[in-house]
């Protein structure tokens, strides 16, 4: 087995009991083999993208260290999205769960199935805050996540309340 790498994923949710869905899938990021959650952002309320009349969103981070090769991450990620409920039915549309690796160590790669590291989370700022609140030193493309969520606009991006 691979020595763990630190890896970051992206968590989303706008349909149902979004807390429960968020909680749920931070606990099955941990109990995940080979990884361990290191920690968790806080939770954010945002607009969402896409097909208009949806919920707003509540979105977070994780922070894992872990020994799964990223394809098999991606591929537990997808499970765990299914466990409570995804559909897949229209890009940017509404879904209980949306779990994305946004980073997987030091791994630059871009097929079919997976883009590393991911190749929109620069752009977004309901994804840089709550990584933000995990890793704001961390450079990517030659900036911190804080110096590239600086760049951003965040005023739809508010704490959520429970």
């Amino acid at each position: 087995m691979p020595a763990p790498v630190t890896a970051y994923v992206a968590l989303g949710s706008n349909l149902g009991d979004r807390h429960a869905h968020l909680a749920a899938a931070l606990l099955a990021l941990a109990a995940l083999p080979a990884t361990r959650l290191v920690a968790s952002s806080a939770v954010y309320e945002t607009a969402p993208l896409g097909p208009a009349g949806q919920q707003d969103y509540l979105n977070a981070a994780a922070r894992l260290e872990t020994g799964l090769a990223p394809h098999t991450l991606l591929d537990a990620l997808l499970t765990i999205e299914q466990t409570r409920g995804r559909l897949r039915r229209e890009r940017w549309g509404p879904r209980t769960l949306d779990l994305d690796l946004l980073l997987h160590g030091e791994t630059t790669l871009a097929d079919p199935r997976l883009t590393l590291p991911h190749p929109a989370m620069l752009a977004r700022a309901f994804v840089l805050t709550p990584l933000c609140d995990l890793a704001p030193e961390l450079v990517l493309a030659g900036r911190s996540m804080a110096q590239h969520l600086a760049l951003l606009d965040r005023s739809g991006v508010r704490p959520a309340s429970v």
